[in-house]
């Protein structure tokens, strides 16, 4: 059941003050804005609070939102969600329904803490009769034919209607979201002054200059709360004693994904943007929200404030709902993986955090280490784990050799029990920090690769699949770091090693018959079906891992591996680009697939049935299965493979 509104009466001077920012009450005299703020309360609802309820609540106020937000959905006969939105400061809710006089036509729920100016009905539909541009406004944002009309079949065939702002994460740049131009205070000002000035302006956050007129930081309300009430430094303080420094930008030009996934990855909630050496202006978080409707910074909140691990295990299962409505916007498989990597990393790095917190300082600094997919950054949906321990060298003492493997020994055990109750299944092969092979000191880890790329067996090359595509996860990152630069100066020199993998690469055909049929499964649980993992995406995966190891390449991710080869003329970029499109193109093919199992109950796997697929979707596939044969005819140039 929605609130009953309990508002109270508001500051009239406050009211015009927000009433003169935002439209179309900016375009009005100050007379009736003064009349309209007269007319106006003020009301507060916690997060979580359901303002209005669908097709029940009486709408009897236009909601302008003063501060914090609101989720907008509407829901079907069977409950299930099938329209999103996010208002954030400065919009509104509750118009439709007193223009069209009828009751409530979404449900309206604060995903924060919400501060809200209510305006009388009567006063909305007297402005409106008085005043043609606000008709106009409100008349541009919904017609009421078109509304009715969408909502109705929502309702009735629950088909997916695409906001007026779909794809805005991939197109809008980050420039196009500034609201104004910074404000900057003298690092010798002080504190109190800087509150003042942001007071003043109503803004969140101002860019600190130092002596030398350069941006040395900035100062965020967070900033005010918790370094000098929380700590109670004095208010007489310059200001740089408490901005957060060095600055964090982004250029002008990122689109808005890119800032969303940059204050993720850096946890910040402000981003100064440059363009050309300048700082034009400052974006927050929630002014990218309020463009999208299902926001992953609200997953990535919920994340970083657990302080249990237990309250960490439902959250990976919120992690598809994000994933589905970056599908639905356009999104690109790697935008996609990049988001779920993002997303599973913050959970894995909040749960080991935890663990460590609760099992006390380690003997030795340790490194967790991200295998094969998730080192790729390539995870799609439930991934198995894929993970590994590496700690420092321990001094020649028994006793303390004893500890650290006693230690390392229950967290990997404890780590992969946390992490398989959060929706991680176990790698069947045990390569888990479980398993005391894959827990060791930075001189054994070595030693393992030294012998995998000097003596090359098969087990050898198998582990060069999972292994060698490694990035440090959590802890002592300069472990993992140092493993990495062995690897990139050892591998180039093995050529043996390097020809056993390139004959590897060779042993997957591409699923194509002679007259371009796709190769199915003849019998068994997928008859019918083929495999778009093993006989699709891994020849690309190995193709770029192959290359990148024997030129040095750092990086582990498919995309940026061929990126890194192409920039250094290791690839023609003919071949990079074919090879790009149609890496990503199977990608976005298995996660749509997989996408669509989970919804509908099923436990996600990568075979896809070609008889599902549209004649577009199937010549676009073997397009890019034919690419497979181009990559590995050119490995076997490369290498001087003779089969």
């Amino acid at each position: 059941m929605a609130q009953k509104s309990q508002s109270h009466e508001a500051d009239p001077e406050a009211v015009v003050e927000f009433l003169q920012r935002n439209l179309p009450f900016k375009e009005l005299d100050s007379e009736t804005l003064t009349d309209l703020a007269r007319r106006c309360t003020i009301d507060f609802f916690p997060k979580d609070t359901l303002i209005l309820h669908q097709d029940v609540s009486e709408v009897t106020h236009l909601y302008l939102i003063q501060r914090g937000g609101v989720k907008v959905y509407l829901t079907d006969s069977d409950g299930a969600v099938t329209l999103k939105d996010f208002r954030g400061e400065g919009g509104y809710f509750g118009a439709l329904g007193i223009i069209r006089g009828s009751k409530a036509n979404l449900n309206v729920e604060t995903v924060e803490d919400t501060f809200c100016f209510l305006l009388e009905k009567e006063a909305l539909l007297s402005l409106i009769q008085n005043n043609p541009q606000v008709a106009q406004y409100y008349l541009k944002q919904f017609s009421e034919d078109v509304v009715c009309t969408a909502y109705n079949e929502l309702r009735s065939r629950k088909v997916k209607v695409q906001s007026q702002n779909a794809f805005y994460l991939f197109s809008l740049e980050i420039q196009d979201v500034i609201k104004r131009v910074p404000e900057i205070v003298h690092c010798s000002q002080t504190i109190q002054q800087a509150a003042a000035r942001m007071s003043e302006l109503a803004i969140g956050s101002v860019l600190v200059q130092d002596q030398s007129g350069d941006i040395g930081g900035i100062v965020t309300d967070k900033d005010l709360r918790a370094k000098v009430v929380a700590m109670g430094t004095g208010y007489d303080a310059p200001v740089a004693t408490i901005m957060s420094s060095p600055l964090k930008t982004i250029s002008a030009h990122s689109v808005c994904f890119d800032a969303l996934l940059q204050m993720m990855n850096e946890q910040v909630h402000h981003l100064a943007v440059e363009r050309a050496g300048e700082i034009i202006g400052v974006v927050t978080s929630h002014d990218i929200m309020v463009h999208q409707g299902t926001s992953p910074l609200y997953l990535f909140r919920e994340i970083v404030a657990q302080r249990k691990i237990e309250g960490l295990y439902s959250l990976s299962q919120k992690v598809p709902l994000v994933v589905r409505g970056l599908i639905e916007e356009g999104a690109k498989a790697n935008n996609i993986t990049r988001m779920i990597t993002v997303l599973n990393d913050h959970i894995v790095y909040r749960l080991l955090t935890l663990l460590h917190e609760e099992m006390g300082p380690e003997p030795y600094p340790f490194c967790w280490l991200m295998l094969g997919s998730e080192g790729r950054k390539e995870q799609t949906f439930k991934t198995d784990q894929d993970n590994a321990l590496i700690y420092q060298t321990p001094a020649e003492d028994w006793e303390e050799i004893k500890t650290s493997k006693l230690y390392f020994r229950r967290f990997g055990n404890r780590a992969i029990q946390h992490l398989e109750a959060c929706g991680y299944p176990l790698c069947k092969g045990e390569m888990m920090a479980s398993n005391p092979k894959w827990r060791k000191p930075f001189a054994v880890w070595r030693d393992y690769f030294d012998r995998w790329i000097s003596a090359p067996e098969p087990e050898e090359v198998l582990n060069a699949t999972i292994f060698f595509d490694f990035r440090p996860g959590y802890g002592q990152v300069a472990l993992g770091e140092r493993l990495r630069d062995f690897l990139a100066a050892q591998a180039p020199k093995k050529g043996i090693f390097l020809m056993h993998l390139a004959k590897d690469c060779l042993q997957s055909r591409p699923p194509l018959t002679f007259f371009r049929n796709f190769v199915v499964e003849k019998d068994g649980k997928y008859k019918n079906r083929l495999d778009i993992k093993t006989r699709g995406l891994v020849p690309f995966v190995d193709f770029a891992r192959l290359l990148s190891l024997k030129h040095g390449v750092r990086e582990t991710n498919t995309l940026d591996r061929l990126q890194a080869l192409a920039d250094r003329d290791c690839i023609s970029r003919e071949l990079y680009t074919e090879t790009r499109e149609a890496y990503e193109f199977q990608m976005q093919l298995r996660l749509v697939h997989q996408l669509r199992m989970m919804e509908s109950g099923q436990v996600p796997h990568n075979h896809v049935d070609p008889g599902e697929l549209s004649e577009l979707e199937k010549q676009t596939l073997r397009e890019s299965f034919a690419v497979i044969g181009r990559i590995q005819a050119y490995v076997k140039d490369e290498f001087r493979v003779v089969e």
